[in-house]
């Protein structure tokens, strides 16, 4: 059945052809920077910086492109508001918050499996 539900998908929406926009969009949102700016910014609306410190370790390069990346393809929103200096917030857009649903199930699967994981891990010495 599956197999059929894929066959009937138009060519942009198929995850398994290399040149689709899903496929595109799918490699885009499944990293981690992108994954964690989506969760740390959850409901709230925050500036560049606060959002930024919410992320740690990632570099500023990095944490731009992938804010830019979310804001491309919709799933967040940025506000410029005309101040000297401008102050520019971001927010989830109602697919980013869709989006927010399935990373706070990918968080709370690593909750939850964290110590098979970190024994598992232990067995291999890493």
């Amino acid at each position: 059945m599956v197999t059929t539900q894929l066959r009937d998908l138009p060519e942009n929406a198929d995850l398994r052809r290399a040149d689709s926009l899903a496929r595109e969009i799918f490699s885009d949102v499944a990293n981690k920077w992108a994954l964690l700016i989506i969760e740390a910014l959850g409901e709230r609306t925050l500036r560049f910086s606060e959002l930024r410190d919410e992320v740690e370790g990632v570099s500023h390069k990095m944490f731009t492109q992938n804010l830019r990346m979310l804001e491309r393809n919709g799933l967040v929103d940025r506000k410029v508001h005309p101040t000297v200096p401008p102050k520019v917030e971001y927010t989830l857009t109602a697919p980013g918050r869709a989006l927010r649903a399935t990373v706070d199930a990918i968080c709370g699967w690593t909750h939850q499996h964290l110590p098979h994981i970190e024994a598992a891990r232990g067995r291999f010495g890493t």
